[in-house]
């Protein structure tokens, strides 16, 4: 996991980031695979009266995470170490949003995690993947260093769009996130639909 400065080099602004894929104040969202909560505090300041949950499933994640929610005083963080694959047992309340930045692309079986998404998001909700845009790693410097995952590893919004769509979602929007990233943006359909 690379550390706060790699990360503050390529994304100087996470609230920035969180507000250009639709975060809202108010609401109920969820950051999967949340790593060292360098986008899970920022989310919980933006929320405000709403309420986080932050999945992950390394302790050692988690507890940087909360050592990162805690120096910035946020309150409405709950953290779960746990597989992301299992979110659908995990929550049982609707949420509006889910989050899963720079992990999709290590799932296991996407269209599994997407179905895992919409079982807990309501009707209409977001689901936004930061994804690193498929470019060769040799280009993707951070801190002069190549950084990302390995080339093969870099999936396009339409390759990802075709694995989360069968699982209930329509692609809305893709917007810039970072000098390497792209956030792609579901909806959610009816489950009737």
């Amino acid at each position: 996991m690379p550390n706060r400065d790699w990360w503050q080099a390529l994304w100087p602004d996470p609230k920035n980031v969180l507000e250009t894929v639709g975060v809202e104040a108010g609401m109920r969202a969820v950051d999967l695979c949340c790593g060292d909560g360098y986008f899970t505090a920022p989310l919980g300041q933006l929320v405000g009266s709403g309420e986080v949950l932050a999945i992950e499933l390394s302790g050692e994640m988690i507890e940087a995470a909360r050592t990162e929610v805690e120096r910035v005083g946020v309150k409405n963080v709950t953290f779960i170490q746990e597989d992301a694959m299992r979110t659908a047992e995990l929550i049982s309340e609707p949420v509006d949003l889910v989050l899963i930045a720079n992990t999709f692309h290590g799932a296991p079986d996407h269209t599994g995690l997407a179905r895992a998404v919409r079982a807990v998001l309501r009707d209409k909700g977001t689901f936004v993947v930061i994804n690193w845009w498929p470019r060769p790693r040799e280009e993707t410097t951070v801190l002069g260093k190549p950084r990302g995952p390995r080339s093969e590893l870099r999936f396009s919004p339409a390759q990802v769009a075709a694995w989360v769509e069968p699982a209930g979602f329509r692609l809305r929007d893709v917007k810039e996130v970072g000098p390497y990233h792209y956030g792609a943006i579901f909806d959610a359909l009816a489950k009737d639909d």
